[in-house]
């Protein structure tokens, strides 16, 4: 299977495309999207398949088996050992056959596609008091398929084992083109005598083995991951080829369909938590806490949780995660009080609210991606950047080279401390948390794979830790598979004589090589095919600073490892924004690590070609809303507001902009103009050719009304109001000043009746903000240094800057001072900035606002979540009576991106993912919350309704004052 000519690629695709119903796509983005996954590895392919069902599946194996083409079946990429990445054609089973196909509550079994997201067969599942057991963190993205070929387990193996554990049968499609029925037995369930549910010679190859099939394999292990699990094929295990196929890693045949077993979910559960004085007594005490019969054993240490006391764990240094599940939640409360008396843990708490459960499994689940930046800057590698990162930690980077290894849980706390003192003998640092009731650990290390000495360093390393592992009875992969990370280093766990085995299984299923080539058997060798080999060598020349990413805009794309948190779709509560446009689409390359890929390919100049000037980067970030959700939700922080930014900066540079960069890019401008005839111009806007025709010249959708502009601004009205030189400064933004004075009017009489004098800047302000989200980045810096010097005098009073519009608040915190790094005045001005509520709560911490005692709907602003948090918000809406909580996402209109031509369809996908759903469901006494004028704009366009900003509302709720209109 050598390598093929663009001109193989063509006839390979035209091939495809005559055989298969699905989508068959061989551009340079679709192939850049899928040359990674969670790994530190990269492979091109030559195309993707996306096939219908189970029919498209063969007839896309017989096309490539016609051209000598591999294989790979991929789900939702989130493989950390490299085994979803691979040259030839990948098959992507996340766009058709993603059903759960039935639920069976009597026989406790479900029916799956293989591109199922787990969390929708537990949601189905669930419908019925049971649940899918194994759950992996990446439960709300990854897939049933994936599951299967990882053998993927979860924080709950303790309870129900590993997914091999809950496996009935699997419908296979071989790469020779056999389709098998695999279940127990060399036969498929109800077939005849003879009939093969296995490939030919299979059950020859086991009985002349069972000698070493019985002796080889270790015992002890509950995360045996590693290799093929030959020994489920021994009559005295049942002869299970379903569990032999499970963590075979695509390498044998395509999965087309399983029948999964289902398990009771306990109705309620609580939480254990116990506070121990180091990783090592917490890792030697998990294994004498499965006595209790726990849900969950897992463990974590401060090194990733260096917060504990906000996080909301108790005493300690190391912490245990122990479930315990009960009919009731009384009995769920007293089993984990149990297991706190139980426990010899320095401290113990218990908890049972969900909603507090969530946010500490939060810290847990995002571990895999928080664990990618170093708790210090200390012992950041060469070439590799220092910082604080906007999530996830700070400091050097770390990868997943050694990610998951399990021993005997009765040896795990010798082996932390034999593995500790490994990585300190190879000068390198990581953070292990993980399974400790199943002896599984997690770690990412900061290798230097940016440089040869560093990648010399991750091999000597990864042979070494091998041997410890083995030393200590354990597998060298206890969740995620080997992969390329770890299949060369098989012939250590299991001897030359089992994998040579290994090989010859492989053969009889895949006599051709077809499948997934390079990994379990005849592997590539870890330390080839490195996904950052390919970046430049030299810094990328950028507008913004990217100061938790040491100005590098390669480490700045490298942040993104893949765990694809971005990819979640269907109904979702809480806070969470990320990604909109992903949710709206569920198209890869308009997730956060679609476009992180395809930034990295542009680096890269192999795939995606053209530089800054890249089609497929473009029309990838075209549907990017700016929402910033991925800074603040994406476990390590991944900024694509900012990357979009960037890009379009170089990418329109010395070239014609679009006409919505021209208008509403220039917006404030454009306002001040219009500001002394907004009359006229507003009943202009009313007439239909005349708003068709401005629409049209300005790039605004067809569909959008365009808002009316303030007869009388805000400033203006300040002129006549105010008095100058009072300590706390408000900011007139623009869409406050000529768009929604009343809201500075209402902010104003709130800060004045809890006795706060206001004033305004000294002269005329702009924080940049449609400059930078339009990526005309040097006037964006033009204007920035003009605010700057106009708020010179108020940043050496020390006063205080309130800013009621969330959008323009979060540009002063963060692309000021990365976009002006080199102006100290940038970042005094930044740590200035407040919200109405937080200005209020610091400055006027006695008063008392008025008593509304009123439901409260709408949605956070996602700026105000992503950059800002809203903590003081809620304080303060609780004090005012306004109950209920605030939908998260984004509102879909994100400043210019609903406006503009070609958006208003996704826009308004957003907008019905939470927001106007939420809207729908108020009562007619609740009150719309939206404190930013893009929210605003969306309500009333969409749903006629009027969201109010909180000062707004809480004006209304003052002594009235004399009218004095606008």
């Amino acid at each position: 299977m050598a390598d093929r000519t663009v001109a193989d690629r063509r006839e390979l695709e035209r091939a495809l495309r005559a055989e298969v119903r699905g989508e068959v796509d061989f551009s340079p983005g679709a192939r850049a999207l899928t040359t990674m996954d969670a790994s530190n590895y990269r492979r091109v392919p030559d195309g993707v398949v996306a096939p219908y069902d189970a029919a498209d599946v063969a007839a896309a194996l017989a096309v490539c088996r016609g051209h000598g083409v591999p294989v790979v079946p991929r789900g939702a990429g989130t493989s950390i050992a490299g085994q979803a990445t691979g040259t030839g054609v990948v098959l992507d089973f996340t766009r058709h056959m993603r059903s759960v196909v039935s639920v069976d509550p009597v026989a406790r079994a479900a029916v799956v596609q293989p591109g199922a997201v787990l969390d929708r067969l537990r949601d189905e599942a669930g419908r019925h008091g049971l649940t899918f057991g194994p759950d992996p963190s990446t439960h709300s993205r990854c897939t049933l398929g994936g599951m299967i070929g990882n053998n993927s387990c979860g924080s709950h193996s303790v309870a129900w084992g590993t997914t091999a554990d809950n496996v009935r049968e699997l419908s296979v499609v071989t790469y020779g083109g056999a389709e098998l029925r695999l279940g127990k037995g060399w036969g498929p369930p109800g077939s005849r005598p003879g009939t093969a549910g296995a490939p030919e010679g299979l059950r020859e190859l086991v009985a002349g083995h069972l000698a070493l099939l019985r002796t080889g394999f270790p015992g002890g292990l509950p995360r045996r991951i590693s290799g093929y699990a030959l020994d489920a094929l021994l009559p005295e295990n049942g002869t299970d080829l379903a569990r032999a196929f499970c963590g075979s890693e695509g390498t044998l045949a395509v999965l087309t369909e399983a029948t999964v077993r289902l398990v009771d979910s306990p109705p309620a559960r609580a939480l254990a938590l116990l506070g121990y004085a180091d990783e090592t007594a917490a890792a030697e005490a998990a294994a004498g806490l499965l006595s209790h019969r726990p849900l969950t054993v897992e463990g974590m240490a401060d090194d990733l949780v260096p917060d504990a006391v906000g996080a909301g764990l108790p005493r300690g240094g190391a912490w245990l995660f122990v479930e315990t599940g009960g009919a009731t939640a009384a009995e769920a409360r007293a089993r984990a009080e149990e297991v706190v008396r139980g426990a010899d843990a320095l401290d113990g708490t218990v908890v049972t609210d969900p909603a507090a459960q969530r946010m500490l499994w939060r810290v847990r689940e995002d571990a895999s991606g928080a664990a990618t930046r170093m708790p210090d800057g200390g012992g950041t590698p060469p070439g590799c950047a220092g910082g604080t990162t906007q999530a996830g930690g700070s400091g050097g980077e770390a990868w997943p080279g050694w990610e998951d290894c399990a021993v005997p849980p009765a040896r795990l706390g010798a082996y932390l401390r034999d593995f500790r003192a490994l990585l300190a003998e190879h000068g390198l640092r990581g953070t292990p948390y993980g399974h400790f009731g199943d002896g599984c650990i997690h770690v990412r290390i900061d290798f230097d794979l940016l440089d040869e000495a560093g990648v010399r360093r991750f091999r000597a390393f990864s042979e070494d830790v091998a041997g410890l592992v083995v030393a200590h009875g354990g597998s060298l992969s206890g969740e995620h598979g080997d992969g390329q990370a770890r299949a060369e280093l098989l012939p250590r766990m299991y001897g030359d004589e089992l994998v040579a085995l290994f090989g010859r299984f492989k053969d009889l299923w895949d006599p051709a090589g077809g499948l997934n080539p390079g990994m379990l058997v005849r592997p590539a060798r870890l330390d080839e095919n490195l996904r950052f080999a390919v970046l430049p060598r030299e810094p990328v020349d950028v507008a913004f600073g990217y100061p938790h990413d040491g100005g590098d805009f390669r480490a700045a794309v490298r942040r993104c490892v893949g765990v694809a948190k971005c990819r979640v779709v269907g109904p979702s509560s809480g806070a969470e924004v990320m990604c909109p446009s992903y949710r709206a689409t569920g198209e890869e390359q308009h997730s956060t690590r679609g476009r992180a890929r395809l930034l990295h390919e542009m680096l890269a100049g192999e795939v995606v070609t053209g530089g800054w000037r890249s089609r497929e980067v473009h029309d990838a970030l075209d549907l990017c809303l700016s929402c910033k959700g991925c800074r603040s939700d994406c476990p390590v922080g991944v900024d694509m507001a900012t990357y979009k930014a960037e890009f379009l900066h170089h990418h329109y540079a010395g070239r014609t902009r679009p006409a919505a960069h021209y208008t509403m890019g220039r917006l404030p401008l454009w306002l001040r103009a219009a500001a002394p005839f907004a009359g006229p111009l507003n009943a202009a806007s009313r007439v239909g050719p005349l708003a068709s025709l401005a629409k049209r010249l300005g790039g605004i959708a067809a569909e959008r009304d365009i808002p009316r502009l303030a007869t009388r601004t805000f400033t203006s009205w300040w002129r006549r109001h105010g008095t100058p030189g009072s300590p706390l400064v408000l900011w007139p933004d623009t869409f406050t000043d000529h768009l929604s004075p009343w809201v500075g009017r209402a902010a104003v009489r709130v800060l004045e009746s809890a006795g706060l004098g206001v004033s305004l800047p000294p002269g005329r302000v702009c924080c940049g903000l449609t400059y930078v989200s339009t990526g005309q980045l040097d006037r964006a810096r033009a204007v920035m240094r003009r605010t700057l010097d106009v708020m010179e005098p108020v940043l050496d009073l020390g006063a205080p800057v309130v800013v009621l519009e969330p959008s323009c608040a979060a540009a002063l915190r963060t692309d000021l001072p990365e976009l002006l790094a080199d102006d100290p005045r940038a970042r005094r001005l930044a740590g200035s900035v407040r919200t109405f509520a937080a200005a209020l709560e610091e400055h006027a911490p006695d008063w008392r606002p008025p008593r509304l005692d009123r439901p409260v709907a709408g949605q956070t602003h996602c700026h105000q979540h992503a950059v800002l948090g809203d903590t003081a918000e809620r304080r303060l809406r609780e004090r005012a009576g306004l109950t209920g909580e605030l939908s998260g996402g984004c509102c879909g209109l994100a400043g210019n991106f609903g406006f503009e031509r070609g958006h208003y369809e996704v826009s308004v996908a957003c907008a019905e993912d939470r927001l106007l759903p939420a809207v729908r469901a108020a009562t007619a006494d609740t009150v719309l919350l939206a404190d930013g004028f893009s929210c605003r704009t969306q309500l009333e366009q969409l749903a006629g309704r009027r969201g109010r900003h909180l000062a707004e509302v809480l004006a209304e709720g003052l002594p009235v004052e004399p009218a004095d209109g606008v």
